[in-house]
């Protein structure tokens, strides 16, 4: 394959496998606390619509963390096919990062996933709330393992460099906590809670578009909008800590995300434009005078370092990173807004009967995915051209793979994707369509199974020791 370059094959490859598995462990985060919460709930206030609405979101769940599961394993491949040089050199620090989520996050996950999925009337209400509180705790480790180890790339810190160029593990407390991590992991984890209160939020606003008086929805869409009213104005101040913590680091990044090429004091806050790697300026901008400065500095006229201060080979694309960070802070601030919305809805008495609030809530149901993907490729693409920030490139780090296995691989992995994938997030929305009821069942039974196009295997069928199961679920 001709003109085809096998590094930017293996980015893309790396991109598209990343982006369609980071939607689910967002996703799962937030909910497995959203679970914890709703049974907390049932055990202090005996009320079944939680208990209801704990076996209605615990389905989802379950379906979601499968997918996450499997999506993630592609991952790990790919660094020692198409990015093995980099895992030669970064393996002494990241292997053993990632081998502690393995070892305590996914153990933990795995060890009482079981219990909480099909064990309340098995173990006790207490046991089973424990081991529903552990699996919201082993998401929360998975996210707190894979974002120190990405950290370590961003700002990289603990270590030293051997003679072969690895980089060995001299301080593990600094490599875990280096500069940028407890920005990034508090951002994370809060994205993750106001994509999973997005997507709760829809479906009680779906449901109660169709219903308004149905209890269960009001009870999910209230939690929802309390999460988004509540923590939206903290993801903003968290954010611009998190930026002024990478104009520290890495200054070249922020640049790009503002789309200056001049240094200059006094900057202004481009709102809009196009920045244009050949011509070195940001063409059409809309710009707001010195406030670029005032943000970013927190002075009127403070500096501010342009692009054109690094070597082109060293510039991340502005293009890329400049739009998807107005994407992901839009985004936000408009996840703001609803809830501040449901607040006046709520002091109104009309949260539930407000049909533009219900619809503007539906439609916001994805939007908390795509500003996680939106952030993710600020991040990343704001790294580059590094794998490990400032101290190994990215075409230094790729395997020796021609084009075409690349290109192969990278088409096999979107018609797989596409297909497996397509078919979970199919019958997920399909569970999510069907309204919560009171005597919501603890698995779904064969009607909703074949409602979402799944036929039960007839063999088991005239297994006699699971029809009083099937019957009891029923």
């Amino acid at each position: 394959m001709d003109g085809f370059d096998p590094v930017l094959l293996a980015r893309w490859q790396f991109a598209f496998t990343v982006s369609l598995h980071i939607v689910f462990p967002a996703f799962t985060i937030g909910l497995a606390s959203y679970l914890a919460v709703l049974e907390g709930l049932w055990l202090v206030t005996g009320r079944n619509t939680f208990l209801a609405l704990f076996h209605y979101w615990k389905k989802i769940f379950a379906v979601t963390f499968a997918m996450g599961v499997v999506s993630g394993l592609v991952m790990s491949y790919q660094f020692g096919t198409n990015w093995s040089v980099f895992a030669d050199k970064a393996g002494p620090v990241i292997g053993p990062l990632m081998g502690y989520e393995v070892l305590t996050a996914f153990f933990l996950e795995a060890g009482f996933l079981g219990v909480m999925l099909f064990g309340l009337n098995k173990v006790g209400r207490g046991l089973h709330f424990v081991a529903t509180a552990m699996v919201a705790f082993g998401t929360f480790l998975s996210a707190f393992w894979i974002l120190s180890a990405n950290s370590w790339m961003q700002t990289p810190a603990g270590h030293t460099v051997n003679a072969a160029g690895q980089f060995m593990p001299v301080d593990w407390w600094a490599i875990i906590f280096n500069p940028s991590f407890p920005y990034r992991l508090v951002h994370m984890v809060i994205a993750a809670y106001l994509t999973t209160a997005l997507v709760v939020g829809a479906v009680g606003a779906w449901h109660l578009l169709r219903d308004s008086v149905n209890p269960h929805a009001r009870v999910m869409f209230s939690m929802a909008m309390w999460m988004l009213a509540l923590v939206a104005p903290v993801q903003v101040f968290v954010g611009d800590q998190h930026g002024l913590n990478t104009l520290e680091h890495q200054p070249a990044k922020v640049a790009a995300m503002e789309g200056h090429f001049e240094t200059r004091a006094g900057a202004p806050l481009i709102l809009f434009g196009w920045p244009d790697m050949e011509a070195e300026k940001t063409l059409y901008e809309v710009a707001i005078p010195q406030l670029g400065s005032l943000i970013l500095t927190h002075d009127w006229n403070g500096v501010v370092q342009g692009l054109k201060d690094w070597p082109k080979e060293d510039r991340p694309n502005a293009t890329i990173v400049f739009w998807s960070f107005r994407i992901m802070v839009g985004l936000g601030f408009l996840m703001l807004v609803v809830g501040l919305w449901s607040l006046w809805g709520r002091w109104r008495k009309s949260l539930y009967n407000s049909r533009p609030l219900l619809i503007a809530a539906l439609l916001m149901g994805p939007t908390g995915f795509v500003a996680v993907l939106a952030g993710w490729i600020t991040t990343e693409v704001g790294r580059q051209p590094y794998t490990v920030y400032g101290l190994l490139r990215t075409a230094d780090s790729a395997a020796p793979v021609a084009a075409e296995a690349v290109a192969a691989s990278l088409v096999a992995f979107i018609v797989v994707y596409f297909a497996v994938f397509g078919a979970g997030i199919f019958y997920i929305l399909r569970l999510m369509a069907k309204p919560p009821i009171p005597d919501e069942p603890d698995s779904p039974s064969d009607a909703h199974l074949r409602s979402a196009g799944i036929v039960p295997a007839p063999a088991l069928e005239s297994v006699g020791e699971l029809q009083p199961q099937r019957e009891g679920l029923r």
